[in-house]
């Protein structure tokens, strides 16, 4: 992919990423918060945190490469160490998802006393994991021709931009 197409392609894809983190998931939050009871949905909600937590990285992340590549300045040795920290603080949020869904069982009295919304709650947490893994380890996300590509030539996912960058020790 050439240098102009990726600044296209990150000028539209860290756009949404940024409305997702800041707007799509917190709605989608507030929402559950003011219609159902917590207890009710804290698994769910905590799923939900986690997934706007992780997509604030993304989004992040996204913006750097492309002020990178459109040669705006930024302090790059501060953001590895947040990226960093970032990446430790998830997988403490991730190993809580269990300890969370304890406390929602316990919360609402017994498995039978779940809301409709229980499937959803494990759906976001698991995005929540995908979203970590997808940033942090193995990209899951095959969203151009080029992905598409690099699947079918090397048979297997790529690495993660941000992993790469972290090895690297650059954005």
């Amino acid at each position: 992919m050439s240098k102009q197409a990726l600044i296209k392609r990150l000028s539209t894809y860290y756009p949404l990423e940024r409305a997702h983190a800041f707007f799509t998931f917190p709605l989608l939050a507030a929402y559950l918060f003011f219609r159902n009871p917590l207890p009710a949905i804290l698994f769910l909600e905590y799923g939900v945190a986690v997934c706007i937590f992780i997509l604030l990285q993304g989004q992040h992340y996204w913006k750097l490469k492309l002020y990178r590549l459109t040669n705006r300045p930024f302090d790059a040795p501060a953001n590895l160490l947040l990226f960093r920290r970032a990446r430790r603080i998830n997988v403490v949020l991730i190993l809580l998802m269990p300890v969370v869904f304890y406390a929602q069982l316990q919360l609402a009295g017994h498995f039978r006393a779940m809301p409709d919304l229980f499937g959803w709650a494990f759906l976001a947490n698991g995005f929540a994991i995908l979203e970590h893994i997808n940033y942090y380890h193995i990209q899951l996300s095959i969203d151009n021709k080029a992905d598409v590509r690099y699947v079918l030539h090397h048979k297997k996912l790529k690495t993660a931009s941000l992993k790469k960058d972290l090895l690297e020790n650059e954005l």
